[in-house]
């Protein structure tokens, strides 16, 4: 079978992954074409957190991450079969424990904040945080396999990527409109979202994407997924010309991806739309990138600055228990940052 991505015109992914015999293609080893149908290996489904939507984490990937928080099973082979008719009943199942109908435009991970923060206080204890939004009622937090939140009326699919591949995404999000009033949103690296893939997946009415952009720079793109990303900074005005919802995160990573890629990113967002939303993630050290530190607090206040000053609105900090550790770093944060924005 021929690479969907050469057939295109495009360079194929760094995507092979272990499998029992050794290594296979990921859209080989983690997708099957069956009879009755597509086949998806998949780790597994649950509501996650801190993004309070479903999340789907498949097996497999178009990318070879050294960085990867997921390696156990997208670097891997691992997981059970599922159809997309597994996944609309895995959806519908999910429905009815959704708390809060959020707007198609927020159906991101990054405005999970602003309801709810999911330190689960005012299950445990009564009582609110002091950073806690204060927007939705106690009944509405739930609890699941990552802690306490509420359930929003959001699919995702996280984990491996395999968006090269967009056929079993089509037939899962048809299905899912059909049947349901969920939001479909694909978490993504995309080097699989060639115009004619996008073009497709709007078809079908997938909602949003929260896309991962791992490096600015070309040569450390390709160090740390094994592929170039030329096309993949094309990508926020493809996304948002054709009416997708956008989200974009990228990791703070200190010797590596610091302050300067991330404004140049950050100024490609503002230059499509000032209104993106962007997460700087702290990296912490995992996979193949043990010996790499995690940032500081200053420097992800640094980073967040330089970002903001290009004027780009919507800008928040994650990971922030990477950073933080102390009431001073989080007095610091709340200073510089605002409350609202980790």
């Amino acid at each position: 079978m021929k690479c969907n991505l050469i057939r295109q015109g495009y360079p194929q992914g760094s995507c092979f992954i272990e499998v029992e015999q050794g290594k296979a293609l990921a859209c080989e080893a983690a997708l099957r074409k069956t009879d009755s149908g597509l086949l998806r290996l998949i780790s597994a489904v649950h509501l996650s957190r801190p993004e309070n939507y479903l999340s789907i984490y498949q097996s497999g990937c178009n990318f070879s991450c050294r960085k990867c928080h997921s390696w156990t099973f997208t670097r891997f082979a691992k997981g059970d079969w599922w159809s997309p008719a597994d996944i609309l009943k895995a959806c519908k199942e999910y429905e009815k424990e959704v708390t809060i109908r959020e707007p198609r435009e927020r159906a991101t991970a990054f405005h999970a904040y602003d309801s709810c923060r999911g330190c689960g206080a005012c299950v445990m204890y009564g009582k609110r945080s002091s950073l806690c939004p204060k927007v939705i009622q106690k009944k509405e937090i739930v609890l699941s396999p990552q802690g306490w939140g509420p359930a929003r009326n959001i699919v995702a699919f996280t984990g491996g990527d395999l968006t090269c591949c967009p056929e079993y995404y089509i037939e899962c999000t048809r299905l899912i409109k059909m049947e349901t009033e969920l939001w479909v949103l694909i978490e993504t690296n995309g080097y699989g979202l060639t115009p004619q893939n996008l073009d497709a997946l709007q078809e079908a009415k997938v909602d949003s994407f929260w896309l991962d952009i791992k490096a600015y720079d070309g040569t450390d793109h390709k160090w740390l997924t094994g592929c170039f990303n030329r096309n993949i900074l094309k990508l926020p005005e493809e996304i948002i010309k054709r009416g997708f919802v956008l989200e974009v995160l990228s990791l703070y990573i200190p010797n590596l991806v610091e302050a300067p890629q991330l404004k140049k990113i950050a100024q490609l967002l503002f230059d499509v739309d000032p209104d993106i939303p962007f997460t700087l993630l702290a990296f912490f050290p995992d996979y193949q990138m043990k010996r790499y530190k995690s940032p500081k607090v200053s420097e992800m206040i640094k980073a967040y600055m330089e970002v903001k000053a290009t004027g780009l609105r919507n800008v928040r900090l994650g990971n922030t228990g990477i950073f933080a550790s102390s009431e001073q770093d989080y007095d610091l944060l709340k200073k510089e940052v605002g409350a609202g924005n980790y």
